[in-house]
């Protein structure tokens, strides 16, 4: 069993059945995910190494098994895997979004491989034209030094800068001469710029092009010559300048980099574009913990699950689980979203800056009270005091199929009394044996009512007692 797998089987045991709204339920997964990401994968084989990147990408060029065969290769020739990932200082903050291929160049980095990450102190001067419908102002040197200053802090949570390279284009860049450049323009095909779509649209509608945007994927391939990248990564909006990595190499007779692209994250507004700082719907690798924490919680139910996807170490076996879950009625929305925001806060700060942040949310945003809430049930005192509990949660509020299941709440910490009187909460917790007494015998357990409001708690399901 590989270490991967381990880890896999604990956080299993842990998504099967417990309440994810309960507190030592996220703790738990807390410790097993956070471990996760610093997890050695090398004892992957090349070909589960590369199935698992697979996994969240769109594109992955030539392929899976190509992918596969280049890591067995290196490893045969004693050097290093080299990863590449640039990213242009155009903005001094890096976002949730940014951080998508860098997660996956995080794994391949504990898979055993070398990642140098390229700053783009040139290429930045041109500006990336993907997607862009005009011209990009051009920057200064001194904001690009502003832009750049803290990027490396930003991405730190994570890649490891002990065991891999943080690299300027200048570097080689500023050496290149104009009949090297040239000499590989004149290879180059026109075709291969003009087959943009956001070019064409530009020109098709008079707005500006210019000559050095029409060159910048040719001048960002050169990075790949300089590293000799075997595996570049990057957003799937990059491809076409992925491909001009693959060619330019080609011309400068280097092995084609392995491309691979990764999903574009939806904002946190859930309308549809992608997350952009321009927006407003993004999330920095900068904010507080408590405003990450609840951005994350704003976001829409349907961004939960793919959230999940790009932004954690979870595997998909894992997010099925839940997912299933979800549409069962067993998890509550919120409670997984939670977790969720626990976990980025986690990767960023920490678990128990997360655990913090969750409880500073709770407190602030999640404690109401029940009676706030409308046509809850209600059982009668007068009516059921002598039902078993089990009976009366199974058979007369149908909260669940079976007293056995019932029991089952109760092991996993789900079954509560909770008493609220002037606005504050106190919540008794039921064991395994309380399912079966009577039910007057369990309220008589937290005391006389004295005006109090008494609710019963099954897992995320709740009703009133009424005396």
């Amino acid at each position: 069993m590989s270490r991967l797998s381990g880890s896999v089987t604990s956080v299993m045991r842990i998504l099967d059945g417990a309440d994810l709204g309960a507190d030592y339920a996220v703790s738990q997964l807390l410790d097993e995910t956070t471990a996760r990401r610093s997890l050695d994968l090398s004892d992957l084989s090349p070909q589960e190494q590369a199935a698992l990147v697979e996994g969240r990408t769109i594109n992955l060029i030539p392929s899976a098994a190509v992918l596969a065969e280049k890591i067995e290769a290196a490893r045969l020739e004693g050097r290093q895997f080299v990863i590449k990932y640039g990213i242009d200082p155009t903005s001094p903050d890096v976002h949730l979004g940014h951080a998508v291929p860098i997660i996956i160049a995080s794994r391949l980095q504990r898979m055993g491989h070398h990642v140098v990450f390229i700053i783009g102190d040139v290429t930045a001067k041109i500006g990336d034209p993907s997607g862009r419908s005009s011209q990009r102002p051009a920057l200064t040197d001194e904001d690009i030094a502003r832009n750049l200053s803290t990027y490396q802090q930003q991405v730190t949570p994570f890649i490891d800068f002990e065991r891999a390279d943080l690299r300027f284009n200048g570097e080689w860049l500023n050496k290149v001469s104009l009949p090297q450049l040239v000499e590989i323009l004149a290879r180059v095909p026109v075709s291969m710029s003009l087959q943009r779509e956001d070019f064409r649209t530009r020109l098709a509608e008079g707005q500006g092009l210019s000559i050095a945007e029409l060159v910048y994927s040719v001048v960002m391939a050169m990075d790949s010559v300089a590293i000799t990248a075997d595996v570049e990564l990057g957003g799937v909006d990059q491809l076409l300048n992925l491909q001009m990595c693959r060619k330019v190499m080609e011309i400068s007779e280097q092995t084609p980099e392995v491309v691979i692209t990764t999903p574009l994250i939806e904002g946190t507004d859930g309308t549809g574009s992608k997350m952009s700082k321009s927006k407003g719907n993004y999330v920095g690798l900068t904010a507080m913990p408590d405003d990450v924490y609840g951005r994350l919680m704003s976001i829409p139910d349907h961004l939960t699950e793919p959230y999940l996807q790009l932004l954690t170490e979870w595997t998909d076996d894992e997010i099925r689980v839940v997912t299933k879950r979800l549409e069962e009625g067993t998890a509550h929305p919120m409670a997984v979203k939670r977790i969720l925001a626990g976990e980025v806060v986690a990767a960023l700060h920490g678990p128990h800056v997360a655990a913090a942040a969750r409880a500073e949310f709770t407190a602030r945003f999640s404690k109401r009270s029940f009676g706030d809430t409308q046509y809850l049930p209600v059982v009668s005192m007068k009516e059921h005091s002598e039902d078993t509990l089990g009976a009366l949660i199974s058979r007369t509020l149908d909260f669940a199929p079976s007293i056995s299941a019932v029991r089952r709440v109760a092991q996993q910490k789900g079954l509560r009394l909770i008493r609220e009187a002037d606005g504050e909460q106190q919540t008794t917790q039921l064991t395994e044996a309380s399912v079966q007494q009577a039910l007057g015998a369990v309220v008589s357990e937290v005391g006389a009512l004295d005006g109090a409001e008494l609710y019963l708690k099954v897992g995320r399901k709740v009703a009133r007692i009424d005396a």
